[in-house]
């Protein structure tokens, strides 16, 4: 637990280090967050090895998996931030992380996990590297919305300088969709070569609404490429599409372990 509450301040400390650059107009050069993020995502990825130890097998239940989708969106928005383009992106995904790291090592042990074989290890582990960029691509599709919303109506808020040219933020977002496009198309070959009862009656909805996500996820990038959809229409299909994935995901698990009691 000492482990936990150290990475859970790290990840304030680095949010709170960030804001105060934003607040103030400090450029991209501004660099002192990383250390108390990249150590905070170093202790993230240690609490979840040690319980692992602990239990002799990996953890992927509901809460579990919530802190690995956390610790995956922290690791990319450091990697990101460090490169200078979008260190905003840590105000919003490193108190998002750190809930969910304090929510699972308080809620998320109450079940001993099923040993998994290297197959369902690697869906698992695409699925959960998938979810994490697209919900990335979320959080950047709602910067869009609001940096379009504040030109559109010239509210020159302080913030819009946290945040690279509406061009450069909306390539950032097609990029970081396209990546996650690319893992979410993995990980349902993964689950359809790996997975024996993938149609299964309590398996179902989960399939039918991945798939629908990654349907809409690729009409999106699709309609990038041939029509140059951007703006509202990008910002809209992503959330959509986004929304499917955690119903199918999240929604399905929470409905299985938390509520039902049973493994899926």
């Amino acid at each position: 637990m000492t482990i936990v509450l150290i990475a859970v301040a790290l990840y304030l400390l680095a949010a709170g280090w960030l804001a105060l650059d934003v607040r103030h107009g400090r450029g991209a050069t501004a660099r002192a967050w990383l250390l108390p993020a990249n150590a905070a995502v170093l202790l993230h990825g240690a609490a979840h090895y040690l319980a692992w130890h602990r239990s002799g097998s990996t953890d992927l239940h509901f809460f579990a998996a919530l802190s690995l989708v956390g610790l995956g969106m922290s690791a990319l928005t450091a990697l990101v931030g460090a490169a200078g383009r979008m260190r905003a992106l840590g105000v919003v995904v490193f108190p998002l992380s750190a809930t969910a790291l304090l929510v699972y090592a308080l809620y998320g042990h109450s079940t001993r996990p099923e040993p998994l074989d290297w197959r369902m290890l690697l869906h698992a582990w695409m699925a959960l590297l998938a979810y994490a960029t697209l919900a990335l691509s979320a959080v950047l599709a709602i910067f869009l919305w609001a940096q379009e919303r504040a030109l559109r109506r010239r509210e020159f808020h302080g913030w819009l300088r946290a945040l690279p040219p509406l061009t450069e933020l909306e390539s950032l977002l097609f990029r970081s969709i396209a990546v996650g496009f690319v893992l979410l198309t993995g990980t349902l070959l993964t689950g359809l070569l790996f997975v024996d009862d993938l149609l299964a009656q309590h398996l179902v909805h989960k399939t039918v609404l991945s798939v629908l996500s990654w349907l809409a996820f690729g009409a999106l990038l699709l309609g990038r490429w041939r029509r140059g959809w951007r703006g509202a229409t990008a910002v809209r299909w992503t959330l959509a599409a986004m929304a499917l994935l955690v119903l199918a995901f999240f929604g399905s698990k929470f409905v299985l372990e938390l509520v039902l009691h049973r493994t899926g």
